[in-house]
């Protein structure tokens, strides 16, 4: 185990990963906050369509 963690930290192999961990993480907390910033202004929009539909009066 000692031997394969040695050859990992060495290896150019192990930075690209780390590279590769990191900027899928800040891919995921990106998208993460977009769905949450859209999900508050879908939710005040879809509460004003409701409140103009409830005021509306429909005949037949």
């Amino acid at each position: 185990m000692n031997r394969f963690l040695t050859t990992f930290k060495t290896s150019e192999r192990g930075a690209v990963t780390v590279d590769w961990v990191v900027l899928c993480a800040a891919v995921v907390g990106l998208a993460i906050a977009v769905i949450y910033g859209m999900n508050s202004g879908t939710l005040a929009i879809a509460g004003n369509v409701d409140t103009y539909l409830e005021s509306q009066f429909f005949t037949e």
